[in-house]
């Protein structure tokens, strides 16, 4: 669990990073989540986009995704989800909490 300065922290770092990963017509599906599994272990933070096609609107597709990932929420604005898990692998660790 993060504290609310850590969120702030996580949600500025957030603000510079392209969503490179989109939600779209085809949901979450067992393939979407493990590109994301790998995509936390290596950045910790990512930020993905959910279409306007997509089965999900914003704020139900951060509660999807963190209850599949074991991952936080940090933010959910407009069509943009940022999500966070520290990473396991002490090498892709990148960002200090403070």
């Amino acid at each position: 669990m993060i504290t609310t300065k850590q969120r702030a922290q996580l949600r500025s770092l957030a603000n510079d990073l392209p969503a490179l990963y989109q939600i779209g017509k085809n949901g979450i599906t067992e393939e979407f989540l493990a590109q994301m599994e790998e995509a936390l272990e290596k950045n910790e933070l990512i930020k993905i986009s959910v279409l306007k096609n997509s089965f999900y609107t914003t704020k139900e597709a951060m509660v999807e995704l963190c209850e599949s990932l074991s991952c936080e929420a940090v933010s959910a604005v407009g069509s943009k989800v940022a999500i966070y898990r520290r990473s396991s692998n002490p090498k892709n660790v990148k960002i200090e909490l403070k």
